[in-house]
């Protein structure tokens, strides 16, 4: 009879967990949530009595928990990296004889800017003197 009481218990747990997953924002969420549920299931399988399961479950949200959270600082440093890299770039519209729009995408460098084509302009250059090299 403990033995079902038990395995209901640990199916329910396993049901909330799969509902929280769902909804977690981040990767320690998810890690802490994923390693709960497979911590519960492993302290189970070993000790055969709650006192186990909940070591396990335990155990295993706080790995869970480190691993989804050291995944989460490699993903914030990497779109830190990635804006700061799109900094150094500006986008000039040039407004073509046509009427149409061509875009010119910038790189500064040191004080000035350097074109797609190779380049420099000591300043931003002006839709003016972009027109010769990339307009029409």
């Amino acid at each position: 009879m403990a033995k079902k009481i038990i395995t209901l218990l640990m199916v329910i747990a396993v049901v909330l967990n799969l509902a929280f997953i769902t909804g977690c924002q981040n990767d320690a969420q998810t890690g802490a949530a994923i390693g709960t549920a497979a911590g519960a299931g492993i302290g189970q399988a070993a000790g055969g009595d709650t006192e186990s399961t909940l070591i396990g479950a335990g155990v295993g949200g706080v790995i869970g928990y480190v691993v989804g959270n050291e995944s989460d600082k490699k993903k914030a440093k990497a779109e830190r990296e990635n804006l700061s890299e799109e900094a150094k770039y500006v986008t000039v519209n040039i407004t073509n004889s046509n009427g149409s729009i061509s875009q010119v995408r910038l790189k500064k460098q040191g004080v000035g800017y350097v074109g797609t084509r190779g380049e420099y302009y000591s300043q931003l250059p002006t839709e003016d003197q972009l027109r010769p090299v990339y307009g029409f």
